[in-house]
């Protein structure tokens, strides 16, 4: 893990997408942070000592998802399949396949396994499986305010973590999507899934892969603009301090914020690889590109 200074950032972004509206202004106590998304290598160890078993190992109840096929009905988990050919990009189920069988020691289901991925993000992992490990290792999920700030490393509204220009000196800097997104990955960046974490250099507090990889869990519940926080403490006519929107499980509210992008993140179609860019996952949803890291709040 490592230190991040407590401090006041302009959270969000008025250029991109409508749910990073409005920038404010927020402030932030210190923290630690994971230097790096879980691997595979940890969540297992997780798992032996633990037991667990994930959302994606558990067969959907039929009560809840009352119009599904009874063939969906099984332990599974979303799986990216690239089409063929150019599609339209209004309907995700061209490129996002419910696998059954799939989870997090079979990343593209039965017939893949982890072997050679020890340090590559654990995938298939929902919010409920990422709360488990973090309780586990005495940790917690980042706040979203915490993440963004932390993503930042320090470079308040610059559009990446590593400053406005996308390739500096013509080098990739994250695990994105190279090609017109879904059907042609041209792996410019030298992956065509998930890369080792660590792959790319680290942002100024060394933080590897707050961009692309994989997106990462948060604990706030989402809202429609990043502005909507609550509780907060106004510190100021313009700054809150230390907002989460809503705590708790399953219980508390179905969606939740992940940040960071993933390697599927593409200009044509999802450019959210940015520290300011936020999208909403259901908190019982597991995929080939969510994965998470941890927090621990305390003193330096």
């Amino acid at each position: 893990m490592v230190w991040i200074p407590g401090g006041t950032f302009s959270m969000g972004s008025n250029d991109f997408y409508p749910e990073e509206r409005p920038v404010h202004e927020v402030a932030v106590d210190g923290f630690w942070m994971d230097t790096h998304v879980v691997t595979v290598a940890e969540f297992r160890r997780f798992v032996s000592d633990t037991g667990h078993v994930s959302t994606a190992e558990i067969a959907p109840d039929a009560a809840e998802f009352p119009e599904a096929p009874d063939h969906m009905l099984v332990p599974g988990s979303l799986v990216f399949t690239p089409p063929q050919q150019r599609v339209p990009l209004d309907d995700v189920s061209r490129w996002w396949s419910w696998t059954p069988g799939a989870y997090w020691r079979r990343p593209e289901g039965p017939g893949s396994d982890i072997d050679g991925r020890q340090r590559h993000p654990v995938t298939h992992v929902s919010y409920v499986d990422a709360a488990a490990y973090a309780a586990w290792a005495g940790k917690a999920l980042p706040t979203e305010a915490e993440w963004e700030f932390a993503a930042r490393g320090g470079l308040d509204q610059a559009v990446f973590a590593w400053g406005n220009e996308f390739m500096p000196k013509g080098r990739h800097r994250a695990n994105t999507w190279q090609g017109a997104f879904p059907h042609e990955n041209l792996e410019e960046d030298g992956f065509s899934r998930t890369s080792p974490v660590g792959s790319f250099p680290p942002n100024g507090y060394g933080l590897f892969d707050v961009t692309g990889n994989v997106w990462e869990w948060t604990r706030d519940l989402h809202t429609a603009d990043n502005a909507e926080h609550s509780p907060v403490v106004t510190t100021s006519c313009c700054t809150t301090s230390n907002p989460v929107q809503g705590e708790g499980g399953f219980a508390a509210g179905r969606f939740r914020v992940i940040k960071g992008g993933s390697h599927l993140c593409a200009p044509n179609y999802c450019l959210r690889y940015r520290p300011a860019a936020r999208q909403r996952e259901s908190v019982d949803t597991s995929t080939s590109h969510i994965g998470f890291r941890c927090m621990v709040p305390g003193d330096e």
